[in-house]
């Protein structure tokens, strides 16, 4: 009995162990990347969903997206590059002008005030 308990201790402190580095390998970071409405935000999230993204959420009113990822598997950098890909400017990258021009009118947060 006592070395079943000796046993059973040791699983437990293992999967414990386990748990601890797989939470180490997330990462949550909140970057400034620019759009106007509800349009944007689906877009924006879209194309921050990488490969390694668990969470995207965008906030509108703040123009913040905030991130939740494996940096074992992808960096900022490649989520803001997808982002200007999509059309979107952020702190660190400017969206070319074909994927700006690509955005609905009401999307064009460089010549639009966004009101909406």
């Amino acid at each position: 009995m006592k070395y079943l308990i000796i046993i059973l201790t040791i699983i437990f402190s293992s999967f414990a162990a386990t748990a601890q580095e797989k939470e180490k390998d997330i990462k949550t970071e909140t970057l400034l990347v620019s759009g106007c409405c509800g349009m944007c935000e689906k877009r924006i999230e879209k194309a921050a969903y990488i490969k390694g993204v668990k969470r995207a959420d965008w906030d509108k009113e703040k123009r913040q997206l905030t991130v939740t990822y494996k940096p074992s598997k992808t960096s900022t950098d490649d989520i803001l590059k997808s982002v200007a890909d999509a059309g979107y400017d952020s702190e660190k990258y400017t969206a070319n002008k074909e994927a700006y021009e690509q955005l609905s009118e009401c999307c064009h947060y460089r010549t639009t005030t966004c009101d909406h």
